[in-house]
């Protein structure tokens, strides 16, 4: 047994193991007992920190975001679309760090604060754009959904960088539409190139927001 595993638990070391392990077995794996194996203790060990899975999965995301953020302070003098493109951008590219990262981020509950400076800071600049606080939280949250659900998309085909699940071949795909000849060629817009694909519809997210607040 190594020194790293006789050190005290804390909530911080059983969610950078979590994080490590989901790398490994995806969400579905990722058991209290897994974790406990992991980190060579007996699983109620675990329920000191945390009373359930869910509460494990909060603190996971948690430490996702604190990670995206270490370092990178707001940009003082961001437009609100440039603020939109650099925080949705910068959070697929934290998402795609994880196996089914958008899935463990997804409805979590954030353990700390570390996110309400940010918040703060986006809605004074939203406001002072000429959105209403209503507006600037709708502006925020279905750009924000609008990427979750993108990641959750592309991870369902691409769980990791470099790696490709079973039956999304495009090629294949096409053949076996090919009395549906537009579905078929829709499949190399619909799984290929998801870095090119998700600025445009971020883009489209963002000119709707425009068109429909009148804020420019």
């Amino acid at each position: 047994m190594n020194t790293e595993r006789r050190a005290p638990l804390d909530r911080k070391r059983v969610a950078d193991t979590a994080l490590r392990l989901l790398n490994e077995v995806g969400l579905e794996g990722l058991t209290l007992r897994a974790i406990a194996r992991e980190l060579d203790v007996k699983a109620p060990a675990l329920y000191w920190h945390f009373k359930d899975k869910q509460a494990l999965l909060d603190e996971m995301a948690t430490e996702m975001y604190r990670r995206m953020v270490a370092g990178t302070p707001p940009e003082s003098a961001d437009t609100w679309r440039e603020r939109l493109r650099r925080s949705n951008h910068g959070l697929r590219e934290a998402l795609l760090g994880y196996r089914d990262g958008a899935k463990v981020f997804s409805g979590s509950r954030f353990t700390g604060m570390e996110h309400a400076g940010r918040m703060e800071d986006d809605l004074r600049l939203f406001t002072a754009a000429g959105f209403t606080l209503a507006r600037a939280v709708r502006a925020t949250s279905t750009t924000y959904a609008y990427t979750i659900g993108f990641v959750t998309e592309e991870q369902g085909v691409q769980p990791l960088r470099g790696e490709r699940r079973e039956g999304f071949d495009v090629e294949e795909r096409a053949r076996r539409m090919a009395d549906f000849p537009l579905a078929a060629q829709a499949g190399a817009e619909i799984f290929s190139d998801y870095g090119r694909h998700f600025e445009e519809g971020l883009e489209i997210v963002i000119d709707g927001i425009a068109a429909r607040y009148g804020v420019r």
